[in-house]
């Protein structure tokens, strides 16, 4: 009895055809952070700064960690650029408040501090939409609890939206 043989010139097509298929799969709903509401958190972080006539720079980053915003208030110390950023990043990257850190710290825990990426200094906070990070917020250039005033103003303005 023969065997029925499959020449290569019908696999090798067809096995071609299936490797070179699209593969077909579904895209995630994802939140972010626009240029627009980065300038509106920031507006609003930088008004409860001025109404308690502080100077700060805020930092707004996306998901990523990378920076989507920065405003340096007039006369605000140049190294409260680095340090707002550095706040932004601690927040989205850990997940949490950069004061979670700080209160670490003042806890005894100081390992924290070679944590790499972690600025254990309040003013950095997670923006958060609908459950999902979206971003974070970091201030920096008034006493740290003031940094951590601002931010959370900036927090709000994102709830409002």
């Amino acid at each position: 009895m023969n065997k029925p043989r499959i020449s290569l010139t019908v696999i090798l097509p067809a096995l071609v055809l299936l490797l070179c298929a699209p593969v077909f799969g579904q895209l995630s709903t994802k939140k972010a952070i626009t240029l627009e509401l980065a300038k509106k958190i920031a507006a609003a972080a930088e008004a409860e700064a001025k109404k308690n006539n502080w100077t700060v720079v805020v930092s707004i980053a996306d998901d990523g960690a990378n920076l989507v915003y920065l405003g340096r208030m007039d006369n605000t110390q140049i190294g409260s650029i680095e340090a707002s950023i550095q706040k932004a990043r601690t927040a989205i990257s850990f997940k949490r408040p950069s004061k979670a850190f700080e209160d670490m710290v003042a806890g005894g825990r100081t390992a924290i501090l070679g944590l790499p990426g972690v600025v254990p200094i309040e003013g950095g906070l997670p923006l958060i939409v609908d459950g999902q990070m979206v971003g974070a917020i970091g201030v920096s250039g008034a006493t740290s609890q003031q940094d951590g005033v601002v931010a959370k103003a900036g927090a709000e303005a994102l709830q409002a939206q």
